[in-house]
């Protein structure tokens, strides 16, 4: 019975011994310095671009329609086809025309009387066979005749641009609202696209306005071409800034000989305001904070580390714009950064 007792005293007396050294370990654990990699946040020449959404819109677009409700006898053309300026598209009812045609083909027959009236008038009265009344009265009726063949004239040159609608510009048609036999409405019978140039509108905020000028390049990436680079340049600067949003409109124009890029592509507009010397640190030292959108920089200095609050910038290749929180010649961390807190002693690792 002896035995036993002494031999759980030896075993309890173990256990104790075994558990001491356990939390001694656990203890020099916790105060070891974590082991962090640190490199050297440094100056980079940094191209400041930004980018902005458009829409490809047609450099020209002009609605076709005519000035009066007339029916539309033919349409020449379908959307999708290329027109040139000058060129007929639609013809409209007609008999109007005709009419009017008839009537000035009338008044020109009916000059022609008077003319021969007013000559023989006139021939009468060079050797007094006529008098000065009769005279006026003569060359006031051509004076008519003349006035009342011109209004005929131009009522009948009007229903001809009336009746037969010709293209204003060379485009594309990209819209036909009726067919042939339907009678005009509210809506235009054609729309005709110029497509080459096309052009982006693009929003810019107020603090680039001194830096945006006349014939900049802009860099152009579209969906409808992915992997492919497409180029413009700034040809209209808009002079005010709207009051709600602090952006001023800016009009880029691209050479489109080659038809590919079309009105209502999705567009994306880079433009490069220069280069400035900003901090740069590799995108490994860059922390989120959890939580929040706010982005962290472990900076170390004189054995501890401060978590020092960043403002990012662009992200080029592996590496981090800094536009605040970071200082040229600041060691960052870039490996460890789990085991960290503000203000923790470290030790460095290569």
């Amino acid at each position: 019975m002896k035995k036993n007792i002494s031999a759980a005293l030896l075993l309890a007396a173990a256990l104790m011994v075994s558990s001491c050294g356990g939390d001694k370990k656990d203890a020099a654990k916790s105060e070891e310095k974590p082991q962090v990699k640190v490199e050297t946040a440094k100056l980079q020449s940094i191209p400041q671009t930004e980018t902005y959404s458009a829409t490809v819109e047609s450099d020209v677009k002009n609605n076709i329609s005519p000035n009066a409700p007339l029916r539309i006898e033919k349409i020449y053309v379908d959307v999708g086809d290329v027109v040139r300026k000058g060129q007929v598209l639609v013809q409209l009812d007609a008999s109007n025309l005709r009419q009017n045609k008839l009537q000035v083909e009338n008044m020109k027959l009916q000059l022609e009387n008077v003319k021969t009236e007013f000559n023989r008038t006139n021939a009468l009265f060079q050797v007094g066979g006529a008098s000065q009344a009769e005279y006026d009265n003569a060359k006031l009726a051509l004076d008519n005749a003349r006035m009342q063949l011109n209004v005929f004239e131009t009522q009948y040159r009007q229903l001809v641009q009336n009746t037969q609608l010709t293209a204003p510009i060379s485009g594309v048609v990209t819209a036909r609202n009726y067919d042939n036999g339907d009678m005009y409405g509210a809506q235009p019978i054609l729309t005709i696209e110029q497509t080459n140039p096309v052009k982006l509108l693009v929003n810019i905020s107020e603090t680039y306005y001194k830096q945006m000028k006349k014939g900049m390049p802009v860099d152009i990436t579209l969906d409808a071409y992915p992997g492919e680079n497409f180029y413009g340049r700034v040809t209209t600067v808009y002079p005010s800034v709207d009051v709600a949003t602090h952006t001023f409109p800016v009009e880029v124009t691209i050479n489109n000989s080659s038809q590919r890029v079309r009105p209502g592509m999705y567009a994306r507009a880079t433009v490069n305001f220069g280069d400035k010397q900003h901090v740069v640190v590799p995108d490994a030292a860059v922390v989120k904070q959890i939580g929040a959108g706010d982005r962290f920089v472990y900076v170390y200095k004189n054995g501890k580390v401060s978590y020092n609050k960043v403002e990012l910038g662009q992200h080029i290749g592996d590496l981090y714009e800094i536009l605040s929180g970071v200082e040229n010649g600041d060691q960052v961390v870039v490996a460890g950064q789990a085991r960290l807190a503000n203000g923790r002693e470290v030790e460095i690792i290569k």
